[in-house]
């Protein structure tokens, strides 16, 4: 049995402003474990995008895809997909926009097209742009999330997806959307549900809008210094910035390590 589960977003929060795990990191999630406190990583980033990560931390429990992707000690436990049809229902919205969508699986990624604000995007989260082809990889895979490329309709795809999705915006130039309800919050009560972790203290540690649902939930809720004002506001504990020893210090703070 755990001592205590510690949930950590990874951009601006776990990594660094160059998107990797310091050394002080990755040594914090070895004595956690030393502890018995079981480390997960919690992220709208997908399985896939984060094997380096997983590979510097030694973490094989993941909470991903905004909770629609879940896996206990490097075995997948909870899976929300989307149907094709909303698929397609989306990507004719995102076309009357002149906009794109990506979808993810476990996997890979595709895109519906590419434009100069797609560019931009994914370079600011250091990531490749996806291969375009979209609308033919939903015929063979099953899809976990998908990113929406926009800027200034965020109220108009909420509307319109109200009932079926939902969605957080996470960088200047796109939403993450999932199935409705879906969230971290909603990954972390399927972990402890399917892994049979009931009964554990909760620690989260996050930044950005798509903490909040898993900031809320959790026992004690670690803000880094870094973090969005509005997140600021769920924090139990605000911790130092991720680019000043944030991660550690909260640990300490808790006395996790």
């Amino acid at each position: 049995m755990f001592k205590a589960l510690a949930f950590f977003d990874l951009d601006h929060t776990l990594l660094n402003e160059q998107t990797k795990v310091d050394d002080e990191v990755a040594q914090a999630m070895e004595q956690l474990r030393k502890n018995n406190v079981l480390p997960v990583i919690s992220s709208g980033r997908n399985i896939f995008e984060i094997k380096e990560i997983l590979n510097r931390t030694k973490i094989d429990t993941v909470v991903g895809a905004n909770g629609s992707f879940v896996q206990f000690e490097g075995k997948p436990v909870y899976k929300a997909t989307l149907a094709n049809p909303l698929l397609e229902k989306f990507f004719a919205y995102t076309q009357s926009f002149n906009e794109e969508a990506t979808v993810y699986d476990d996997k890979n990624y595709r895109i519906t097209g590419i434009n100069e604000t797609v560019k931009k995007n994914y370079a600011s989260i250091n990531t490749p742009v996806p291969p375009v082809g979209a609308e033919d990889y939903i015929k063979s895979h099953q899809v976990f999330m998908m990113v929406v490329v926009t800027v200034g309709h965020d109220e108009d795809y909420r509307k319109k997806f109200a009932d079926s999705l939902t969605f957080f915006r996470n960088t200047p130039y796109s939403m993450d959307v999932v199935k409705a309800g879906g969230s971290k919050k909603k990954g972390i009560q399927e972990l402890i549900k399917n892994a049979h972790l009931e009964g554990i203290p909760t620690y989260a540690f996050g930044d950005g809008n798509n903490d909040i649902p898993m900031l809320d939930y959790v026992d004690h809720a670690v803000v880094m210094g870094n973090g969005l004002p509005v997140v600021k506001k769920y924090a139990e504990f605000i911790t130092s910035k991720n680019t000043d020893h944030g991660i550690v210090n909260g640990l300490k703070h808790y006395g996790l390590i």
